[in-house]
């Protein structure tokens, strides 16, 4: 019982934490062109994460079905998880990288599954049969299939690529539209619109993150109703029990939507100043027209994966539509040693944060702590 409760509180700590460290996602440019103030910024984001974090289940789903067999998972799996994640995000956080939150969650829950069933395979097995790679569904298209290739893999190289040609192509579309007008009239219509763009950017990273810790907090507990381990828990936490996720995996209890909705939005009120410097200053300097074009790319790529249920990555979208709004206004606008840093991170995420969680699976193992 006591584990149980751990674990909703290190996934609390990890949505937290998730909330600050990707503030800079939803706020960095609105910032950067001066729009907002940071303080204002920030309470418009916390209040957008909100709305988006209660709506829909789709990529809570894929978190909490669709990646590891259920076979191994228990609330200690959960632990080391977001063990793995929470170091990645602080880590990168403390050096102003703009990682992916989301792959650091994936990435520390498929280290920590392998290396519980690390024993427990059949003769034979590896570790890497305790993740699910594709599970096609019949009558269906490969991407709504489950599976870390479908759900995973393919967004994270595609979505990157959709942010940085829509950046592009919708920046030159601006730059058509508005070549006849007068500078302070641009910056004055495109600061008003930013306004709406950072708005839907803010819903946007919250219908997709939030969803991420609300999939992880039901995973555990179906484990944990499963293995028994609710069945002495007083009546007041009764609540906790959650025998299933429905047939579909969707119906995630209202609880944990609300908890999560509101954890994410202290923590984005919290703040995320180094990773705002990089985002908003370092990469390309940015008026309100790049702005709005930058924020609706990403919020619109958001939207679209949230839609397949793919935990697509917030920084990746926003990072990358930065860029292809900047390759419109010129190549050499770029900051190419601090664009360099950030594909680094992104690389080293998925791996670093599953060796993280599997070194700490083990530990957990040897020191005879409990699973279940």
């Amino acid at each position: 019982m006591t584990l149980v409760l751990i674990v909703v509180l290190v996934a609390l700590l990890f949505e937290y934490i998730n909330g600050f460290h990707d503030t800079a996602n939803s706020i960095a440019t609105v910032v950067s062109t001066k729009v907002l103030t940071p303080r204002q910024a920030i309470l418009l984001a916390a209040f957008t994460n909100l709305i988006g974090a209660l709506w829909g289940t789709a990529v809570a789903k894929t978190i909490s079905t669709g990646l590891v067999h259920a076979t191994w998972v228990t609330t200690a799996v959960i632990v080391c998880a977001l063990i793995g994640g929470i170091v990645w995000n602080l880590l990168t956080w403390w050096f102003g990288l703009p990682s992916s939150s989301t792959h650091a969650m994936v990435g520390g829950l498929c280290g920590a599954t392998m290396a519980a069933a690390h024993d427990l395979l059949p003769a034979g097995a590896s570790n890497w049969s305790a993740l699910i790679w594709y599970a096609p569904k019949a009558g269906m298209p490969w991407y709504k299939a489950d599976g870390l290739i479908p759900k995973v893999i393919v967004p994270m190289v595609t979505s990157p690529v959709f942010g940085f040609v829509l950046g592009l192509l919708i920046m030159w579309a601006l730059y058509i539209l508005v070549r006849r007008w007068r500078p302070v009239v641009v910056s004055g219509v495109f600061g008003k619109l930013q306004l709406i763009s950072a708005g839907y950017m803010g819903f946007s990273h919250g219908s997709n993150d939030a969803q991420k810790t609300m999939g992880i907090i039901a995973l555990a507990l179906v484990a944990a109703t499963k293995a028994g381990a609710l069945d002495q828990a007083p009546d007041f936490l009764a609540f906790l029990r959650t025998e299933s996720l429905g047939a579909k995996g969707d119906q995630i209890p209202l609880w944990i939507k609300v908890t999560c909705a509101l954890v994410m939005a202290a923590g984005t009120a919290a703040g995320g100043w180094r990773i705002i410097k990089t985002m908003g200053h370092k990469m390309v300097k940015l008026q309100p027209i790049h702005g709005f074009a930058a924020e609706t790319t990403a919020a619109s790529v958001l939207m679209a994966a949230q839609g397949f249920g793919m935990p697509v990555s917030t920084t990746h979208a926003i990072s990358t539509s930065i860029m292809g709004v900047g390759c419109a206004k010129r190549f050499s606008a770029l900051n190419l040693p601090v664009i360099h840093r950030i594909l680094w991170a992104w690389v080293l995420t998925l791996p670093l944060t599953g060796a993280i969680a599997y070194f700490s699976m083990r530990c957990w193992l040897h020191f005879g702590w409990p699973v279940k």
